[in-house]
């Protein structure tokens, strides 16, 4: 493991035992710990970059202040402007921004693009209700404005500041406020999160000793057969989730700890948005809880759902709810696909400048065009056996598309990224195209086969509508006579 990969450990360990002791705080004394925490592990680790992120804050601050209304597209801009510039930081003049430092904007770009939209909510809905003399119970609505010391404190609590998960200002409130955090549940949830991660963690150190990423840009790689490079990039994929499996677990057990987005179970939380429905618990029963608020991974779905669009639900839950409700709605295009495509634009931009982040997500359009086309050309037309044999192979070749987009994201560089691709033979690209050109060929096969049929039917329907008409005519010839 690399010096930072250690003292990311160190921070998520200790975050599980913190957690349990802010469950004994009052909520000013919990904002105010929580905070300070947050701010002290920015600063040391992170020392004059501290500024880049506190920039960020009080430019966000700034912009609600002056123009609440259009506030989340102005600070959309300001922040990925912003991200611009802190990563071409030596452009400036300016130095290096340190690895720390990156993880922090990341998650701050989620959250004050958020707290601007939850800020436009709440004056939206306080309109509504000077202009209906009615109070009606919205969710996820913020209760009043933040101030600035709410919008600092939101920004630098500790919990997920490195890591994530994202959550929004109201799941931030609601944990502040919560009025007996030591009833809820805690040790249990949390132990549960944790008890795969020694075994992702020791899968993660076995099979990176055994196949190392460096070694993909060496001239010894290509002079190892076809089957050997392509089963690489399955090796490397499987400890590019492995590692993110131990970390996000371990996050999000450090949120568990502490009680942060911890709901009732009949609010119907999502990862990163919270509570969807107005939820009044029964009295007379117990209640149960759950903490899919800050859920970041689901290990399980990640690996065996049969669909690469259904692959994106389950990886990075909290943030792909943000691109869903912030980004994807306001798609300049229409088409599933296409909308899907600047989506994972505005993704790949917000993870880094690197040409391999663009070459990996840009394909995803792609090879959901490609399952597209052959779930109505060909699954549609099976029987149940023939749709399970369908979705086996389904899934495997959606596992292997994210073999393959996980080399661009983790070998960064164009040239490294065309480099494996090429050493395979593009090989999931020409899949990808051939389904879709298979796909519409059979589509457009059956369409004629179907118009075809049509055309016999009717033509046979005449036939006999005229063989009635001439047995008609001799029934009045016979009665006539």
């Amino acid at each position: 493991m690399s010096p930072d990969e250690l003292v990311y450990l160190g921070f998520i360990a200790a975050s599980i035992p913190v957690g349990f002791l802010f469950r004994y705080l009052s909520p000013p004394v919990k904002q105010g710990a929580a905070v300070l925490l947050g701010l002290t592990i920015t600063i040391v680790t992170c020392r004059i970059h501290t500024l880049h992120s506190l920039i960020t804050v009080l430019g966000t601050w700034a912009i609600i202040k002056l123009n609440w209304r259009n506030a989340p597209a102005i600070t959309l801009g300001w922040t990925f402007l912003y991200l611009f510039v802190f990563r071409l930081a030596t452009w400036f003049g300016l130095p290096q921004p340190t690895p720390f430092s990156n993880a922090i904007q990341l998650i701050l770009t989620l959250k004050m693009v958020s707290l601007a939209n939850e800020v436009k909510s709440f004056y939206l809905e306080k309109k509504k209700e000077v202009s209906t003399f009615s109070k009606s119970p919205v969710v996820g609505v913020i209760p009043h404005e933040p101030s600035l010391y709410d919008i600092i404190s939101y920004s630098y609590c500790y919990l997920g500041i490195m890591t994530g998960p994202f959550y929004r200002f109201q799941t931030y409130v609601d944990w502040l406020q919560q009025p007996s955090p030591l009833s809820l549940p805690g040790k249990e949830p949390c132990l549960l999160r944790l008890r795969m991660v020694p075994v992702y963690g020791a899968l993660f150190l076995s099979v990176n000793y055994v196949f190392p990423l460096a070694y993909v840009r060496t001239d010894e790689f290509l002079e190892h057969n076809f089957f050997f490079r392509f089963f690489y990039m399955i090796a490397v994929f499987f400890v590019f989730r492995m590692r993110f499996y131990s970390a996000w677990c371990g996050a999000e057990a450090g949120c568990i700890s502490a009680g942060l987005g911890c709901y009732p179970a009949g609010a119907e939380a999502k990862p990163g948005g919270g509570p969807t429905v107005q939820y009044s618990p029964d009295p007379d029963a117990a209640e149960q809880y759950d903490f899919k608020t800050i859920q970041n991974i689901d290990c399980y779905n990640t690996d065996f759902c049969v669909k690469v669009r259904h692959g994106m639900r389950y990886w990075n839950m909290t943030v792909q709810w943000w691109l869903h409700h912030y980004i994807y709605p306001n798609a300049p295009f229409k088409a599933y696909a296409l909308r899907a495509g600047w989506t994972m634009l505005i993704s790949a931009y917000w993870h880094g400048l690197h040409a391999g982040y663009y070459l990996s997500f840009l394909t995803i359009p792609l090879c959901i065009a490609a399952e597209s086309a052959m779930e109505g050309a060909v699954r549609s037309r099976l029987g149940p056996r023939g749709q399970n044999i369908f979705d086996w192979v389904h899934w495997f070749l959606k596992m292997r598309a994210y073999d393959y987009m996980c080399m661009g994201f983790v070998l960064l560089k164009a040239s490294d990224t065309v480099h494996y691709w090429t050493s395979i033979y593009f090989s999931m690209h020409v899949v990808a195209v051939g389904c879709i050109v298979l796909g519409r060929l059979l589509k457009a096969g059956g369409g004629r086969r179907e118009r075809k049929g049509a055309s016999e039917g009717e033509k046979s329907g005449a036939a006999e509508e005229e063989k009635k008409k001439t047995e008609e005519q001799g029934v009045v010839r016979e009665k006539s006579e």
